[in-house]
């Protein structure tokens, strides 16, 4: 039986721009998070995430149906066992974008979606143990540049996303870009030649 080497093992798009209040909100819950992170790896039944997250089946349901309400999941395929349809879970997208946010309680609900401070908690106990790699680097540089480099650090996630599964420990991975207070030198001074 040939393997399927697509990760996940569904079609979904690459990058799906949020902007709405309820997928805001959808995103902003940790176990929410979390089953959409589950999903990268292939699609799922509430069953299966259940027990991944050693959560109850009805938990889960909720915020499945939650998510699908909110546009971010969608049944990907279904599969009769017995005289039930199971249904597997997909996301829509590889990359949820938090777009252009206007109203002040959208920005609070996007801040709390914020993978930094998730990747700081969870790393904690990796830093502990000399295990964390992590690395900070400022560059004054143009916003055109910034956007450039940007798509190249997604795709670089969307590699390291698409790494076949294997292994007993999973791996964060966390990429931020922001503009910073940092000190810069001022501009050199054109010394006079001749």
């Amino acid at each position: 039986m040939p393997v399927n080497e697509q990760i996940p093992d569904y079609d979904l798009d690459e990058m799906v721009v949020v902007t709405a209040p309820e997928q805001l909100r959808a995103l902003a819950d940790p176990l929410r998070s979390t089953v959409l992170e589950l999903l990268l790896e292939r699609a799922a039944t509430v069953t299966e995430m259940a027990r991944a997250v050693d959560r109850p089946k009805s938990t889960i349901a909720y915020h499945v149906n939650l998510l699908v309400d909110a546009g971010l999941l969608r049944v990907v395929r279904t599969r009769r066992v017995r005289a039930i349809e199971e249904r597997y879970y997909g996301r829509v997208a590889r990359t949820f974008y938090i777009g252009v946010l206007n109203r002040s309680e959208d920005k609070q609900v996007a801040a709390t979606v914020n993978g930094i401070a998730e990747a700081a908690a969870e790393s904690s106990a990796a830093n502990a143990a000399d295990e964390l790699r992590c690395l900070l680097v400022h560059a004054r540089i143009p916003v055109e540049n910034v956007r450039i480099f940007w798509a190249e650090v997604q795709e670089v996630a969307r590699r390291f996303a698409q790494i076949p599964r294997a292994g007993d420990q999973v791996y964060g991975f966390v990429a931020g870009l922001y503009p910073t207070d940092a000190p810069t030198l001022p501009d050199a001074e054109r010394v006079p030649t001749g």
